[in-house]
């Protein structure tokens, strides 16, 4: 009789690894960076009203925070598994509703798109904490990055012109693309994350976990680079194409340098050897000041418009290498034992940003032109280099390094002993 064995690798599946976090990253950026140009374009075209979509957008972004927060608050009955799935569900059926093409379908898109976009991050946050060790997590974000390349450089410009060419088109190829984000997710079998318990745990409900997060200043350091260096993105894709167009510049120009922009992410490796050589300190200190200082110049050259693009587009490049080192510090000082819940903060930056940079540059255009904004921009991430310089030097360093061996005098001294 021959004995029959289930596979070794059905019956114990393999520790999910930084390739396999990127291939998941892969997905989901086809499945959003199709639509980013899209879903403003089809919103503009269906109601006609800018005012309109911006108070849309805008309470988007408020119900986002609000369900980001309550994520690891649901995870208590639901586990994280079945929540990464809802949120992969719901880019499925939020680019299937928006197919139908109505206003109100589309608004309902972009609705679910945004909450599946705010739950899958929370949780694959959540799972990368699992899973990779700190050490190379500045690896798996650089890989990360690297493999989301070509759908942040080809999809916004390919969306639109299929948008052009067939109106369900995007929405067909960003559900396709998270139905395959789901599936691969199955094949990783993340399961639920590591389960880490501790004695008489306190309840987990959101004012319990931002109470313990405003209580551990470098996690408030950490999502505060976050933030700072996403308001950096919107004052750059959002108002560096209406500048372009006020003066005169064309209005084709902003995406055409989003999209150059993008393809810088295929360099990650080459920026991650670079801040291998240096601290993560040092790397978020540099790509700060770098955009303080481009962004601020950019604002007072705006009589010479192209000079202004210039160096906007300059300052992009830094925001990249700040997209790979400025959410390590964060993420190396959450404890094991609330990875959900600081996951949960650490994914408000979005919304956050979201909120405060359109206020910000409404209040800033009442009395000042649209360059006003870079130099907000700028000044920000000046603070942001302030605080990043409190950060322990040897951030990100691997601790356990070769002993070195000893000379012939201490192997004699030692001999003797």
């Amino acid at each position: 009789m021959f004995e029959r064995r289930i596979p070794e690798w059905l019956r114990h599946a393999p520790a999910p690894s930084v390739r396999g976090f990127a291939t998941l990253a892969a997905f989901e950026a086809v499945a959003r960076g199709i639509l980013i140009s899209v879903f403003p374009v089809a919103m503009y075209d269906a109601l006609q009203d800018a005012a309109l979509i911006s108070s849309i957008y805008f309470a988007i972004g408020i119900i986002s925070l609000l369900i980001g927060l309550l994520v690891p608050f649901l995870n208590r009955w639901i586990a994280r598994r079945w929540m990464y799935g809802i949120g992969a569900m719901g880019f499925v059926i939020g680019s299937g509703l928006a197919t139908l093409g109505s206003p109100e379908m589309i608004v309902l898109g972009l609705v679910l798109n945004s909450l599946a976009t705010v739950v899958t991050f929370v949780c694959f946050n959540a799972y990368v904490l699992d899973y990779i060790a700190r050490i190379e997590l500045g690896k798996c974000e650089t890989l990360r990055m690297f493999y989301s390349a070509l759908g942040w450089t080809v999809g916004p410009m390919l969306g639109v012109l299929l948008w052009e060419w067939w109106r369900p088109a995007p929405f067909v190829i960003s559900g396709v693309a998270a139905a395959a984000m789901l599936g691969a997710f199955i094949f990783l079998r993340l399961g639920n994350g590591k389960q880490i318990t501790r004695a008489q745990r306190a309840p987990v409900n959101p004012l319990a976990f931002l109470g313990r997060f405003l209580r551990q200043p470098r996690l408030i350091a950490g999502w505060l680079f976050a933030v700072i260096r996403s308001c950096g993105w919107w004052a750059y894709v959002v108002y560096l194409p209406i500048f372009a167009v006020e003066n005169g510049l064309g209005d084709t120009l902003g995406g055409t340098l989003l999209s150059v922009t993008n393809a810088a992410l295929f360099g990650s490796p080459l920026m991650l050897r670079w801040m291998q050589k240096h601290s993560v300190r040092s790397s978020v200190q540099t790509g700060f000041m770098a955009c303080a200082c481009l962004f601020c110049t950019a604002s007072l050259v705006s009589s010479a418009p192209t000079a202004t693009v210039g160096l906007l587009f300059i300052g992009s490049f830094f925001l990249i290498l700040l997209d790979i080192c400025a959410g390590l510090p964060f993420l190396m000082a959450v404890k094991p034992s609330e990875r959900t819940e600081m996951s949960a903060v650490y994914s408000s930056y979005r919304d956050v940003s979201g909120i405060l940079t359109p206020g910000a540059a409404w209040l800033i255009l009442l009395s000042a032109p649209i360059s006003g904004i870079f130099a907000t921009a700028g000044v920000a991430s000046l603070l942001a280099w302030g605080i990043a310089g409190r950060l322990h030097p040897r951030l990100g360093e691997n601790r356990m390094k070769p002993v070195k061996p000893l000379q012939k005098e201490q192997r004699i001294l030692f001999h003797e002993t």
